[in-house]
């Protein structure tokens, strides 16, 4: 097996990178300079990398989901397995890995939208919002996700659920981020 395939077999079994002294047993190293020399050969082959504060992360190691075909949601058609491509969730989802992230759902304000409590959305900063996107926003110091909407006079945030009343800032709107996905599981 090879330290990269150790490493991501050490990923995907603790949900995290090793730390040097953890590779030093993973690699069957000594010397943490040993685990730095091979973390330093993989950064360069482009098997790892190092983000922003210099912590070791993933690069390579999600090859992807088989994209098999297309299936019917309609009436019932013959069905057929055809490798397609491989696509990972992130290069499907995720346009500005920088400015992305995750919330778990708490309520129920935004279920025709199919957006349910328990669900994980995926946001991004820094998009200007457009009239009915959905948005994270804190408005008059809480936050919350609805619905942007905006005229020539006025900006509110709507629900999406008739039980929920729209909300019209008394003070200030300010929008965090844009949803663009959501994320089940069944």
């Amino acid at each position: 097996m090879t330290p990269l395939q150790k490493i991501r077999e050490f990923y995907e079994t603790k949900r995290r990178m090793p730390s040097y002294q953890e590779l030093m047993g993973l690699l069957g190293y000594r010397s943490k300079s040993a685990a730095h020399y091979a973390v330093k050969k993989l950064i360069a082959e482009g098997g790892i990398a190092k983000d922003k504060t210099g912590k070791l992360v993933p690069a390579k190691f999600d090859a992807g989901v088989p994209l098999l075909g297309v299936v019917e949601a309609g009436f019932p058609s013959a069905a057929e397995e055809e490798l397609l491509d491989t696509m990972t969730l992130d290069e499907y989802l995720v346009t500005n890995k920088q400015a992305t992230f995750m919330l778990h759902v708490k309520g129920d304000s935004m279920m025709d939208a199919g957006i349910m409590a328990g669900d994980l959305v995926l946001v991004e900063r820094g998009r200007t919002p457009k009239h009915g996107d959905i948005v994270i926003a804190e408005v008059d110091g809480e936050y919350t996700m609805k619905y942007y909407r905006k005229s020539r006079e006025k900006v509110w945030l709507e629900p999406a659920n008739k039980r929920y009343k729209p909300i019209y800032p008394t003070a200030e709107l300010k929008v965090e981020a844009i949803v663009t996905a959501v994320v089940r599981k069944y």
